[in-house]
């Protein structure tokens, strides 16, 4: 029996590591609609679903839900709030160009 590429896909995301890996590519990446999308699979991956994240991360199940919907637009405040609740933290590092003081 074949298995379910959807199935496959969250199991490995509910591996912090393979999350946080995935998570930083999308960072990465710089593209707001493709970091929303990264954390939205993350989201959905978890056992205890969006509703589960949502009770971890002290935000509201609806919400939550429109936080990560595809025209989502979460606050800063909100999404550390998810990171801290997938039990992730954001890491800064040194860009390839930085900005050099004037």
């Amino acid at each position: 029996m074949a298995r379910n590429i959807r199935a496959t896909h969250n199991e490995h995301l509910r591996d912090p590591e393979v999350a946080a890996e995935y998570l930083s590519e999308a960072l990465e990446e710089g593209d707001a609609a493709v970091i929303l999308m990264a954390l939205r699979n993350i989201a959905e991956a978890q056992e205890d679903g969006i509703t589960g994240l949502a009770n971890r991360s002290h935000l509201g199940r609806e919400s939550m839900y429109k936080m990560l919907s595809a025209s989502g637009n979460p606050k800063l405040s909100s999404f550390t709030k998810v990171i801290h609740g997938l039990g992730l933290k954001l890491k800064v590092e040194i860009g390839d160009s930085p900005h050099q003081a004037a």
